[in-house]
Protein backbone atom coordinates (compact mmCIF):
# COMPACT_ATOMS: atom_id res chain seq x y z
CA UNK A 1 0.00 0.00 0.00
CA UNK A 2 3.00 2.02 1.03
CA UNK A 3 4.34 2.10 -2.63
CA UNK A 4 1.13 2.23 -4.69
CA UNK A 5 0.61 5.60 -2.59
CA UNK A 6 4.92 6.69 -3.54
CA UNK A 7 3.92 5.91 -6.96
CA UNK A 8 0.74 7.70 -7.26
CA UNK A 9 2.47 11.02 -5.63
CA UNK A 10 5.43 10.51 -8.10
CA UNK A 11 2.91 10.60 -10.90
CA UNK A 12 0.64 13.66 -9.72
CA UNK A 13 4.09 15.54 -9.34
CA UNK A 14 5.42 14.28 -12.99
CA UNK A 15 1.82 15.21 -13.99
CA UNK A 16 2.07 18.90 -12.51
CA UNK A 17 5.59 19.15 -14.12
CA UNK A 18 4.08 18.40 -17.75
CA UNK A 19 1.77 20.96 -17.14
CA UNK A 20 3.84 23.42 -16.72
CA UNK A 21 5.97 22.43 -19.34
CA UNK A 22 2.88 22.89 -21.96
CA UNK A 23 2.31 26.10 -20.46
CA UNK A 24 6.01 27.03 -20.77
CA UNK A 25 5.77 25.54 -24.25
CA UNK A 26 2.28 27.84 -25.04
CA UNK A 27 4.53 30.86 -24.52
CA UNK A 28 6.88 30.10 -26.79
CA UNK A 29 9.83 29.90 -24.86
CA UNK A 30 11.64 27.00 -26.18
CA UNK A 31 14.92 27.54 -24.47
CA UNK A 32 13.38 27.43 -21.29
CA UNK A 33 11.05 24.58 -22.21
CA UNK A 34 14.25 22.93 -22.89
CA UNK A 35 16.02 23.79 -19.79
CA UNK A 36 13.32 22.41 -17.67
CA UNK A 37 13.38 19.36 -19.21
CA UNK A 38 17.10 18.44 -19.03
CA UNK A 39 17.86 19.96 -16.12
CA UNK A 40 15.20 21.58 -14.33
CA UNK A 41 11.87 20.33 -12.04
CA UNK A 42 11.04 17.13 -14.79
CA UNK A 43 14.12 15.99 -14.84
CA UNK A 44 13.31 15.70 -10.98
CA UNK A 45 10.19 14.50 -11.14
CA UNK A 46 10.92 11.64 -13.81
CA UNK A 47 14.22 10.79 -12.22
CA UNK A 48 11.86 10.50 -8.84
CA UNK A 49 9.81 8.13 -10.00
CA UNK A 50 12.59 5.45 -11.76
CA UNK A 51 14.06 5.97 -8.07
CA UNK A 52 10.77 4.21 -6.99
CA UNK A 53 10.36 1.73 -9.86
CA UNK A 54 14.26 0.87 -9.35
CA UNK A 55 14.45 0.14 -5.21
CA UNK A 56 10.81 -2.33 -5.81
CA UNK A 57 12.72 -3.95 -7.74
CA UNK A 58 15.62 -4.27 -6.04
CA UNK A 59 13.62 -5.42 -2.69
CA UNK A 60 14.45 -2.11 -0.92
CA UNK A 61 10.88 -0.89 -0.27
CA UNK A 62 8.49 -1.49 2.32
CA UNK A 63 8.35 -1.43 5.66
CA UNK A 64 10.83 -4.11 6.64
CA UNK A 65 13.30 -1.95 6.13
CA UNK A 66 15.23 -0.43 9.62
CA UNK A 67 17.50 2.64 9.98
CA UNK A 68 18.87 4.14 7.26
CA UNK A 69 17.23 1.66 5.11
CA UNK A 70 18.96 -1.65 6.31
CA UNK A 71 17.02 -4.56 6.58
CA UNK A 72 19.16 -6.14 9.17
CA UNK A 73 18.52 -3.76 11.65
CA UNK A 74 17.08 -4.16 15.24
CA UNK A 75 15.29 -1.75 17.61
CA UNK A 76 17.69 0.82 19.31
Amino acid sequence: MRYARQVQGAINDLDQKLLALNRIVKRGQIAEAIQFMEQGPLKDSFENLQNIFNLSQTGNMGDNLGARGTSQTGTF
